[in-house]
């Protein structure tokens, strides 16, 4: 069992890596009243082609098999997997998103017997060809009410102005004709491939015994034959943007817009990844935060209203940055960020110092829940990234790595506007 510490934030983890190549990390919080778990594969919506470890041939499943997959590991051959949690006094959940499918729970009692339960249920699948055609009747129902959602389809919309030929343009769920090709038999050659426990990290935050932790995933977890790499296949993506405005009408009572911007600086993980990750929400918060000029004379002018908000994702392989809210006039709202980005030639010392303590505070404030922590962790695992090396990573930060990151990050060129008008 390895201590990792940050002297800074006074905060620490344990990491154990089992025989099968499952890594456990748990984070201490003593005092904290509620347990959380999460059971994570790297397996997501994007991973739609690849070479199974030991083969040659390329294998292709349907768009939304990972998300298929995570409903119908809930499914047990006597009933749902939801109701023994309830009865152990938990709270279970699961999720899907374009890199990562993770099961997780959270407890204030018999905290180690849903663990047993949580390894257990997802190291056991049960497809059917009856269960599995039911299955896509609920959930070609939860793509009809996606379709219906204004925010969504603004999301994926913008992604799709982003992407030429990247997966993550496609939804997550998948489409009713995509979900249609899916049996239990590709369910099986997905799950080999991808829940190997090698493929996978339990990390967990709460009071908790960490030898009791260890026993229990050494007794739970199947000691597998470690495989190969999953070789995972994506197309060239071009740098260019798809188009640069995308529209929709829906039912809504004030346009909705998302200005998204690409970034084609990818490939990489690691604290490479997490500096970069960093100087973007930097140069985000200083060019469009609450506290910012652009957001003072958009809100003003009533172009803008508190839904105006800012977001980075920057994972290995994609990127993007947006910038979003609803406007009578999302136009000259992307006009006015363009202006803004423009004249951007300097960064003063206090808007970097202060836009530095924001961040680091908002990081830090999520050691104050379980989930925040979880949920934290597996994201940047994912990337590469160890959470705790987040505030040194942000000290490092100069004044021209963000004045660069504006210039050849944020322009006209890569920039899209989705508009869902009423």
């Amino acid at each position: 069992m390895r201590e990792i510490f940050n002297e800074m934030i006074k905060e620490k983890m344990y990491h154990y890596e089992h025989e099968s190549g499952l890594n456990v990390y748990v984070m201490p919080k003593k005092g904290f009243i509620k347990q959380y778990a999460m059971f994570a594969t790297h397996y997501g919506s994007n991973d739609s082609e690849f070479i199974v470890p030991g083969e040659t041939e390329i294998t292709h499943v349907p768009d939304g098999i990972a998300h298929f997959l995570e409903h119908k590991m809930f499914e047990e051959e006597d009933g749902s997997i939801f109701e023994e949690f309830s009865k152990n006094g938990a709270s279970a959940n699961a999720y899907t998103n374009f890199t990562t499918t993770a099961y997780l729970f959270s407890s204030t009692d018999n905290f180690y017997d849903n663990l047993k339960l949580l390894l257990d249920f997802v190291q056991r699948p049960y497809f059917t060809d009856e269960n599995v055609e039911k299955g896509k009747g609920i959930i070609a129902q939860e793509i009809r009410m996606y379709d219906d959602d204004p925010s969504w389809r603004l999301f994926f919309n913008m992604l799709g102005g982003l992407y030429h030929l990247h997966p993550v343009k496609v939804d997550i769920a998948g489409t009713i004709e995509s979900i249609s090709k899916i049996d239990k038999d590709i369910l099986y050659k997905c799950y080999r491939t991808f829940y190997h426990p090698s493929n996978m990290v339990l990390f967990i935050a709460g009071d908790v015994d960490i030898n009791k932790v260890v026993d229990i995933v050494n007794n739970s977890v199947k000691a597998d034959k470690r495989q190969g790499e999953i070789k995972r296949i994506y197309p060239n993506e071009p740098a260019s943007i798809n188009k640069n405005y995308v529209e929709q009408k829906m039912a809504v009572s004030m346009p909705l817009f998302n200005i998204g911007f690409k970034d084609y600086d990818v490939g990489y993980g690691g604290k490479k990844l997490l500096k970069k990750d960093i100087v973007t929400q930097i140069c985000l918060e200083i060019l469009a935060g609450r506290s910012s000029d652009l957001y003072e004379e958009l809100y003003n002018d009533g172009l803008i209203d508190s839904t105006f908000d800012t977001e980075y994702v920057g994972e290995i392989d994609h990127g993007y940055s947006i910038i979003g809210g609803q406007s009578n006039d999302p136009e000259a709202v992307k006009q006015a960020v363009l202006d803004k980005i423009l004249k951007v030639n300097s960064i003063d010392d206090s808007d970097l110092n202060r836009t530095k303590r924001k961040i680091t505070g908002r990081f830090l404030k999520s050691f104050n829940s379980v989930e925040g922590i979880s949920h934290n962790f597996i994201t940047y695992y994912m990337r590469g990234i160890n959470i705790l090396d987040y505030t040194t990573t942000i000290e490092e930060i100069t004044h021209e790595d963000v004045l660069n990151r504006f210039k050849t990050f944020f322009n006209e060129k890569n920039c899209v506007l989705s508009v869902i008008k009423p």
